[in-house]
């Protein structure tokens, strides 16, 4: 037991437990202000709803003893057996608890991303069932994929440090899901839909940034080095993207806005997590550059397709998460981490097409649960608010409060 790096990952599972609150903000600022409080409330309850299905199944389905490379038994049902010792499959100088505890917390996030995608039209008890449903069919077995002992994606090489794939390609795939089967708000593309309250965004984006650290740097799992060289990568990439996105829409718009900027940063953050433990801070940066581009760019392309993905979660999540990815598998080095592998660009192009695997199987595998859960959801219970209910706004029709007096 190492006291350095228990007190790490306790205050890492911290920061990461705020940035549920922080994307509420975020997400809140982004609605209309008739829809704030519902939109603050789906990111918040998550924080209860899921913690409590990862304390009794989640964290044994998700890491717990490996039943064919693809989901964990139930052996550690209700925490039985998960205490203070260290568990050394996972993290041998820290509690098996504070592992799970900050575990905990990336599965508490990732459903509140999707939330983003049907703001201002969905009813509030289907989406407490989805997330349940959700975070037991998607979420448990791609994190037991990705790293749990014995998952298949795991043992055939792919490096995903803090979430990549389990956290934003999977909410970002469900995201494009959501927004296909419960389809557009009313007034989409006619109404002013726009942002109530920016600088409440920018809060949103300034405290998820801070919280990305505890994201990423402690995915080390250790007060080291290589925690070290993942808080540099983070916050160099969140740099470059936020300068990236804003240039390139000041190129593309003609002028320069405080959302672009704020999205940028979440696409640099969004972007690098899967690389964050495996590349040098040059290539950190070069991530995060392309990152702000690519994303505006896929933003840019959902009113050409036609969908309405309210507040970007695929343009952002789902793309950066693919980019990020696919990074790794280039610049991926033994020298930043030797428990990794090098990439294309250092000589192991098979790296390359790990990831890309990778990527395939739970893009398409994420989509189609996804999108039959919201089917499903659809005949049982409905997804979306009654006409006049959306036009009264989700706090006062869901919540009967409002967010301004």
């Amino acid at each position: 037991m190492n006291h350095g790096d228990t007190a790490w990952i306790l205050v890492s599972a911290a920061f990461v437990m705020l940035m549920t609150p922080a994307l509420a903000f975020f997400y809140g600022g982004m609605v209309r202000r008739k829809n704030v409080l519902g939109t603050v409330m789906q990111s918040f309850i998550v924080i209860g709803v899921i913690s409590i299905e990862w304390m009794f199944v989640g964290y044994s389905l998700a890491f717990g003893p490996d039943r064919g490379g693809v989901i964990g038994d139930l052996s550690w049902f209700a925490l039985s057996g998960v205490g203070s010792a260290p568990f050394k499959g996972y993290a041998a100088t820290i509690p098996h608890q504070a592992f799970m505890i900050y575990q905990m917390m990336f599965a508490v996030i990732t459903p509140a991303l999707i939330s983003g995608a049907f703001a201002e039209r969905f009813k509030f008890s289907t989406y407490l069932v989805f997330t349940l449903l959700w975070a037991l069919l998607v979420y448990n077995p791609v994190a037991h994929w990705m790293w749990g002992i014995g998952g298949w994606l795991k043992e055939l090489g792919a490096l995903d440090f803090a979430g990549g794939t389990v956290v934003h390609l999977t909410a970002g795939v469900s995201a494009l899901a959501a927004a296909l089967v419960i389809g557009k708000r009313k007034g989409y593309g006619h109404d002013n839909l726009a942002p109530h309250d920016l600088p409440m965004t920018v809060l949103g984006a300034g405290i998820l940034w801070f919280g990305w650290f505890g994201f990423n740097a402690g995915s080390a799992l250790a007060a080291d080095g290589l925690s070290s060289s993942a808080f540099v990568a983070t916050h160099m990439s969140a740099s470059a993207g936020t300068v990236s996105w804003m240039l390139t829409e000041w190129i593309h718009r003609g002028k320069p806005t405080v959302l672009g900027a704020a999205s940028g940063c979440i696409a640099g953050l969004g972007t690098i997590t899967p690389a964050s433990g495996y590349v040098t801070p040059p290539a950190a940066l070069a991530i995060g550059l392309v990152a702000g581009i690519v994303c505006y760019g896929a933003v840019m392309l959902k009113v050409r397709f036609g969908y309405d993905d309210s507040l970007d979660v695929v343009g952002v999540h789902g793309v950066g998460g693919i980019l990020g990815m696919l990074a790794t598998g280039l610049f991926a080095t033994i020298a930043v981490n030797p428990g990794g592998s090098n990439g294309l660009f250092y000589g192991n192009p098979g790296q390359l097409a790990i990831q890309a695997l990778a990527v395939g199987v739970i893009l398409v595998y994420s989509f189609v649960m996804t999108y039959g859960i919201f089917k499903f959801l659809d005949m049982a219970m409905g997804l979306r608010l009654k006409e006049e209910q959306e036009v009264m706004g989700l706090d006062l029709s869901e919540h009967g409060e409002a967010g301004y007096n």
